[in-house]
């Protein structure tokens, strides 16, 4: 009966200690990279497993990784844990590609509270261990953020990051979806008879080629005539191309025509003949956003093609522009840059953009190769210019990337300034004239000075997503650099993101939504930035035709004062932007950043105006009533409502 009873004992205690082993081995562990992170929402560039958001090993203060999650502020990962994990445990910390710049700040969120947080991360950083008891946890969200000062340069890794589950398996989630917003078309249809729009100036230096196109809406056939056309230039009154060549510097006042079977128009227009192109802002195409390295000559005509059969040349649009992947290795046996298979023929493709009244760009980088590893101009300025006016481009993107390998570690203003200098000396030596634009983000303070060195443009920003975050990070930070811009020298905060993108050959909706989409044309345009649209201009839907098609917000982008917007007012998440225009006007953005519907005030005070002014709202192109002292107009969430006030 004792041994009996032993044995009874011990068979339970050996059948509870089992249970307990078993129960500790059902235990799992999940690398975090080998989970869909894909899905992962964030500001610039795509997820990465095992790499840093740029592709590369990654490193943080020197410290190598082989395993974790590149990505990029502000970040999203949302994973599903039905409460069942134990632990998530990494090391986070700012990837050493983009030293000495770059802040986040890491947070791990459970069920809507925050259980671990970095404090702020700059590079250089020693990586910094997170631990985080995950039980009961039914919601996992890894969220990285920037570190208030502008998402550029924020390359986040979580390093060495893993769940472990008590039992089943952590599943990620598509991040929440954005509201729902009914995609409403504001911008009415124009008028069957003929509106002269676009540009009212238009710049071009002695000697070299021009082509202008009158921009027109309203039903063909329609006719065009131009008076006072200054000698060397003639008008095809069929397509209203103007073309030729001004030997003489001048100003030359034209007044511009045309005609239908509904009736006529008339608008002034003035010919500036001298040191100076680009007296508007840049209006065209850019083929980074919709295909990357995708691009081919096929879909570049495709893409002026539509720009035509659309109509919108007919409200000012213009450039047909090819960024990276068109480069071939080696040069020839001259030394001039060669184009790759996809572009088998130039010099053929330029003059088919010119015949349809458009103009062609093009793009490189003064390093020894473009950001996607293309042969750049390096050393070879001088002949690449002479390249792209052979070419026949009118056009240059000219990209910082390699370069950064030649510069020193520590740039001062000359070496920032040294390799656009150089270009532009070389593009000088072009019989054509080339828009200059200068892409380096913004370094060194290029606002100050990208003018000074013979920039037509320059980047004041990393590069842009079609996220809210990248947005409204990059357009709402463009106050204060508003100085020194004007004809000729445009800030450019980077390529339009509305319509279909994807940076691929599969390109997608953008992830903005109608309101988002409305205050990044309304924003762009005040802020009197080139407009390139970023998206495929085959699949242009009605409601991005819209946004692209509304002559008067255009009309504020084109102002020939050339002035830029500046803030006038800033609340929690409210804000005011106003811009001078020729006529004394004032086009005024009122702004909601907040996640509901606000109201927002225009007060007269702020805009250095008194007594009673008319209100017109742009979008909709029609005046809304006359004002005393101030404008208040409910806004959406993340939206805007553009009105022009005058007398």
């Amino acid at each position: 009966m004792r041994n009996s009873t032993i044995f009874h004992w011990t068979t339970i205690l050996a059948a509870a200690v089992g249970g307990f082993v078993a129960s500790a081995n059902a235990s799992e562990t999940f690398q975090l990279s080998n989970l869909d992170i894909k899905k992962a929402e964030q500001g610039w560039g795509k997820p990465q497993a095992n790499k840093s958001v740029d592709g590369k090993p990654m490193a943080i203060a020197g410290e190598k990784f082989d395993n974790g999650f590149g990505t990029h502020a502000e970040s999203f990962l949302y994973i599903e844990l039905n409460g069942k994990g134990e632990t998530f445990s990494a090391k986070v910390g700012v990837d050493d590609e983009t030293a000495p710049q770059g802040s986040v700040v890491f947070k791990v969120i459970g069920d809507e509270n925050v259980l671990w947080e970095s404090g702020l991360m700059t590079s250089g950083l020693k990586a910094k261990e997170c631990s985080v008891n995950l039980k009961g946890i039914k919601e996992l969200v890894l969220k990285v953020e920037d570190g208030d000062d502008d998402m550029n340069y924020d390359h986040a890794d979580w390093a060495n990051a893993k769940i472990v589950m008590a039992e089943g398996s952590p599943k990620v989630l598509s991040s929440p979806a954005r509201p729902e917003e009914a995609a409403v078309i504001l911008t009415p249809a124009a008028p069957k008879t003929p509106r002269i729009n676009g540009a009212k100036v238009f710049g071009v230096r002695p000697g070299h080629p021009f082509l202008f196109t009158i921009a027109a809406t309203g039903d063909r056939p329609m006719t065009f005539t131009a008076s006072h056309l200054p000698s060397g230039l003639t008008l095809n009154k069929t397509n209203g191309q103007i073309t030729g060549v001004i030997t003489q510097k001048g100003e030359y006042k034209v007044t511009l025509r045309a005609k239908n079977a509904l009736g006529s128009t008339k608008r002034s227009f003035r010919i500036v003949c001298g040191d100076l192109i680009a007296l508007t802002p840049p209006m065209g195409w850019n083929s980074w956003n919709c295909f990357a390295g995708a691009v081919s000559s096929d879909k570049v005509k495709a893409a002026a093609d539509a720009m035509v059969a659309r109509g919108l040349i007919n409200h000012g649009w213009t450039y047909i522009n090819i960024d990276d992947c068109w480069e071939a290795e080696p040069r020839d046996a001259q030394g001039k840059i060669q184009s790759n298979e996809k572009f088998p023929d130039m010099k053929a493709l330029t003059d088919y953009i010119h015949s349809q009244g458009l103009k062609a760009g093009l793009y490189s980088s003064p390093g020894p190769k473009t950001c996607a590893g293309f042969t750049a101009s390096y050393q070879h300025e001088d002949s690449d210019a002479l390249r792209y006016a052979e070419w026949g481009f009118d056009y240059l993107k000219y990209d910082w990337c390699s370069y950064g390998e030649i510069a020193p570690q520590n740039c001062t203003l000359e070496d920032y300034q040294k390799p656009y200098r150089v270009m532009r000396a070389s593009l000088d030596k072009a019989p054509r004239d080339i828009v200059y634009s200068l892409c380096q983000y913004g370094m060194g303070k290029v606002w100050e000075w990208g003018g000074e060195i013979g920039g037509n443009c320059w980047r004041t920003t990393g590069d842009i997503t079609d996220t809210w975050k990248s947005l409204s990070s990059i357009g709402f930070s463009q106050d204060g650099h508003e100085k020194l811009i004007g004809p000729g020298h445009w800030n450019d905060p980077d390529m339009l993101i509305v319509g279909y993108v994807g940076w691929s050959a599969n390109v997608r909706p953008t992830r903005l939504t109608p309101n988002e989409q409305y205050t990044h044309i309304t924003l762009w345009c005040l802020l009197s930035s080139p407009l390139l649209i970023g998206c495929d201009m085959t699949r242009l839907d009605d409601f991005t035709y819209s946004l692209l098609s509304n002559d008067e917000v255009i009309d504020v982008n084109q102002d020939p004062l050339g002035r830029q917007a500046h803030r006038v007012f800033k609340g929690k998440d409210i804000e005011v932007w106003a811009k001078d225009m020729e006529d004394g006007s004032k086009a005024v953005g009122l702004f909601n950043r907040g996640p509901r519907e606000t109201s927002v005030t225009a007060k007269w005070s702020d805009l250095k105006i008194t007594g009673k002014h008319v209100v017109r709202d742009l979008w909709r192109q029609k005046n809304v009533g006359s004002f005393k002292d101030e404008y208040t107009v409910s806004v959406p969430r993340h939206g805007a409502v553009l009105v022009k006030i005058q007398k």
